[in-house]
């Protein structure tokens, strides 16, 4: 069974920044991409943003393009997302997923994800 670690959520002020990590149970998956997701109350679960493992391609949301910045740590299994210029309709929780077999836009679409972490909270006070 595959864990995946979610930590880094917390309360910011907008405008502020954070960095969310995933720290993944298993060492390889062979090829995988792995990448973000939020949900918001009352709001459908959708996609931030993702990276390839092996290849490091990213790919992101269009509306978190520029503010949003996936990046990896293959020594540590370890994903992050930093998310600069934060708003208040950034609040949500934060989910942390991993796609085996999949490219970085693949697992934009949450039915190719074959695993979820638990969830951070980010709440963004205005």
């Amino acid at each position: 069974q595959v864990q995946l670690v979610e930590s880094g959520g917390g309360l910011v002020q907008a405008g502020g920044s954070l960095r969310l990590s995933c720290t993944t149970s298993r060492r390889t998956f062979g090829n995988y991409a792995m990448g973000w997701f939020r949900q918001a109350p009352g709001k459908e679960r959708e996609f931030v943003a993702a990276i390839n493992w092996s290849s490091g391609s990213t790919y992101y949301s269009d509306s978190m393009k520029g503010r949003f910045t996936i990046s990896k740590d293959n020594a540590k299994n370890t994903v992050y997302l930093e998310m600069n210029s934060l708003k208040s309709e950034d609040t949500a929780v934060y989910y942390c997923a991993a796609g085996l077999g999949a490219t970085a836009q693949a697992i934009s679409r949450a039915t190719a994800v074959n695993y979820w972490g638990q969830g951070t909270q980010v709440t963004v006070s205005s």
